[in-house]
């Protein structure tokens, strides 16, 4: 019984001061009683439902990474095949082109040689139809100027002169050179005299 009372007396004594207690007759220093907020918890362990929320974050940025390197990967890819399209596009039109370069060759050689001015102007007209129809097939064709009406979008006006006839007032009325369209837009404006 005696040891119960002891027990229960340094349980009451002010241990703030670190006063002296006497458990089983014996003296001891207490100290100090520090209360529940204070003292150190341990962590409870995560939840089984937030580890797996983390889980699925962390695969979410991997495949977030994955698809933006993929992207970058497709974006170099594009603009490398685009620019070796636009290479071969340009040897295609070259080697399409050389053809009618042999043509003209050969035409100025027999100018000089030729006593017939009909065959050279014959001769001429062909290259001229072969150059030209090989434009069409391209995507180019020549924007209709002459007696239309002044058109901005199509028309580079580069004089006015008086109109031989009142019809042809605001009308082209001669095309100093002619423009062309590349499927549908402008490549050159025609430049043209217009009537007043």
């Amino acid at each position: 019984m005696a040891n119960k009372e002891n027990i229960k007396d340094s349980l009451e004594t002010d241990s703030k001061d670190g006063a002296e207690k006497t458990v089983d007759g014996q003296k001891q220093k207490s100290a100090e009683v520090k209360p529940k907020s204070a003292r150190t918890r341990k962590k409870p362990e995560k939840s089984a439902k937030l580890k797996e929320l983390e889980a699925a974050l962390q695969e979410q940025k991997e495949k977030y990474l994955r698809l933006s390197a993929d992207f970058d990967n497709y974006r170099k890819r594009t603009m490398k095949e685009k620019i070796e399209l636009t290479k071969q596009a340009g040897e295609e039109i070259f080697a399409r082109i050389l053809p009618v370069l042999d043509n003209l060759e050969r035409a100025m050689m027999s100018i000089e040689e030729a006593k017939d001015l009909e065959a050279v102007k014959e001769g001429m007209q062909l290259i001229y139809n072969l150059f030209t129809e090989y434009l069409g097939q391209q995507g180019v064709k020549e924007i209709e100027a002459m007696h239309q009406d002044f058109d901005t979008d199509v028309h580079d006006a580069v004089t006015k002169i008086p109109s031989p006839d009142k019809k042809l007032k605001g009308k082209v009325v001669d095309v100093i050179e002619r423009g062309y369209f590349l499927n549908e837009k402008v490549l050159r404006y025609a430049k043209v005299v217009i009537g007043e």
